[in-house]
């Protein structure tokens, strides 16, 4: 079973070389827009409102149709928001979900975004019976309905069993966003191939901040506005990354969508910020490391 130690080594940003982001960048900053497919047959992969009395019930009709709704609604305000702004996402997609929901995959397919493999169906890779084979079916899955094989990979929930990390280089992805632990991208290593950790700010998913700590809706944009500015800051010495994650069904609704569009406009009200995607941002790195 491979260790953290195992798989990179331990960098103080402190002592490390100054890095130039494109532009001469102080913030690199990518949107991280999930989009999944939820089993109606399985428990629920999370909850808004729990069910009565702690019993778990199969179907969970109105948190099924919660995330339903962010499908039929929540994502066209997405789109609508950074197509106007002209800005590309990155979207950890289940892959079944470019069947089930083809008229959302053809639309992001359409607006230019990146996909990146999220596993098939929504649910921690601890539960798949077949995890390899499951990975793989997700790389051939978006490679077929998009043309392009994934370079990304978000796990569903983040999570990840010991051997992931050597399944998806074997598969062919190129970075993957579940080690929330560092400002900068850095190398970690796997059975075949190195993979880019890519700086992933787990502060900043609606999932956490809405659904599990119970925050207002302003408090996010908030705490994007505070967390960018002190990256700003830091990144005149030393440029940092940013990811901002949310989802259909929580940042798509009426009262949210607001908070979002006025981040991305804060945001890029800076000079000196590099919007971009996670594959802009692996490609970046991985020049900077072949020309070191």
């Amino acid at each position: 079973m491979k260790q953290p130690q195992d798989r990179f080594d331990f960098s103080p940003i402190n002592s490390r070389s100054t890095i130039q982001l494109p532009g001469d960048a102080r913030v690199g900053v990518y949107l991280v827009v999930n989009v999944e497919d939820w089993d109606f047959n399985k428990a629920v992969p999370r909850q808004y409102v729990t069910s009565p009395a702690g019993v778990a019930t199969v179907p969970d009709v109105q948190n099924w149709g919660w995330h339903e709704y962010g499908m039929r609604v929540g994502i066209w305000r997405i789109l609508e928001a950074l197509t106007q702004r002209k800005l590309l996402a990155s979207a950890p997609v289940n892959a079944r979900m470019c069947e089930t929901y083809e008229p959302v995959a053809r639309a992001m397919l359409d607006a230019g975004w990146e996909f990146m493999g999220h596993g098939v169906v929504q649910g921690a890779m601890h539960t798949v019976p077949d995890q390899r084979g499951a990975i793989f079916q997700s790389m051939e899955l978006l490679k077929r309905f998009t043309g392009t094989a994934p370079r990304g990979w978000l796990g569903p929930g983040m999570h990840e069993t010991y051997e992931t990390l050597d399944y998806l280089a074997e598969a062919g992805f190129r970075y993957v966003c579940d080690w929330a632990m560092d400002e900068q991208p850095c190398r970690i290593r796997t059975d075949t191939a190195d993979m880019v950790s890519m700086p992933y700010t787990l502060e900043l998913s609606d999932l956490p901040m809405m659904v599990v700590h119970h925050h207002e809706s302003e408090a996010w944009l908030r705490r994007v506005k505070d967390h960018f500015d002190r990256l700003y800051q830091d990144g005149q010495r030393n440029p940092r990354m940013m990811s901002m994650s949310i989802h259909p069904y929580i940042t798509g609704v009426p009262h949210r969508i607001k908070y979002f569009e006025a981040a991305i406009d804060y945001i890029q009200s800076h000079p000196n910020v590099w919007m971009t995607t996670g594959g802009g941002i692996c490609d970046w790195f991985e020049s900077q490391t072949q020309k070191a």
